[in-house]
């Protein structure tokens, strides 16, 4: 049986538990505080950004603008938005197990010869585009939200200032560190893949049956990789939850 290496256990969002568990990276956990690394991502202009928009008075509400009510359409927005980027990562084509039905048969259902050899190449591309499509429709349900909380109270504006200004600090490392995770699950790929070839050439020596189809390591490796990218989306939604919650009190 296809096996992820075992790794420490990480407490935090579940995308870097799950990380931890495929990869072979072993890092221990921070000892600093969340203020002090975050610290360490803030230039100096960022800083003084922030600490303005944190010691100013809070901004006026701009006359005549009109603060829309809080309703039950900007949640089914949210939900909606959530619920269509989990949907395009569960559904699409490169993330889909193949059923059983024989080597040949899987191979061919996902448009490859039986004896193709499979590329990560391929999954890599698919994992950024689908980070490219989280960033684009996360920022823009963000900054309506964002929008809708400058028009309430000038602390709720203060609020709304603080978010620009952690999503303009943060936005770069954030993509950076983002984007290094295909990389890592390249090394959980190649590993379920040689341990399946390992795993057969013992079976074929010895005569005995597999204990798995041929191919089965790669339906391992699509379930893996979705629950990363499942796991990552939830991370990205972080931000908006915390608006969502800030206008529920409006």
């Amino acid at each position: 049986m296809v096996q992820a290496p075992q790794r420490t256990a990480f407490s935090g969002p579940a995308l870097i538990r799950i990380l931890a568990r495929l990869t072979d990276v072993d890092v221990p956990e921070s000892s600093q505080s969340l203020s002090d690394r975050l610290s360490q991502w803030l230039g100096w202009t960022d800083a003084i950004a922030l600490s303005s928009a944190l010691s100013n008075n809070p901004p006026a509400v701009a006359a005549g603008a009109r603060a829309r009510a809080f309703s039950d359409a900007e949640e089914s927005e949210c939900a909606r938005v959530r619920a269509s980027l989990a949907d395009a990562i569960v559904g699409d084509s490169v993330f889909a197990v193949a059923r059983r039905r024989g080597s040949a048969a899987q191979a061919l259902s996902q448009g490859a010869p039986a004896d193709a050899p499979v590329d990560y190449a391929v999954f890599r591309q698919r994992y950024l585009s689908m980070q490219q499509s989280m960033e684009t429709g996360i920022g823009t349900l963000r900054a309506r939200l964002r929008a809708m909380l400058a028009a309430r109270t000038p602390a709720m504006a203060r609020l709304a200032v603080v978010d620009a200004v952690m999503e303009r600090a943060l936005s770069e490392r954030e993509r950076s560190l983002l984007a290094a995770v295909p990389g890592l699950l390249k090394g959980h790929f190649e590993r379920l893949r040689q341990t399946e070839q390992q795993t057969l050439a013992d079976a074929e020596a010895s005569g005995d049956a597999a204990t798995a189809p041929p191919g089965a390591w790669l339906n391992t490796f699509r379930k893996d990789m979705q629950s990363v990218l499942l796991a990552e989306l939830d991370v990205r939604l972080q931000p908006v939850e915390g608006l969502l919650a800030a206008l529920r009190t409006c």
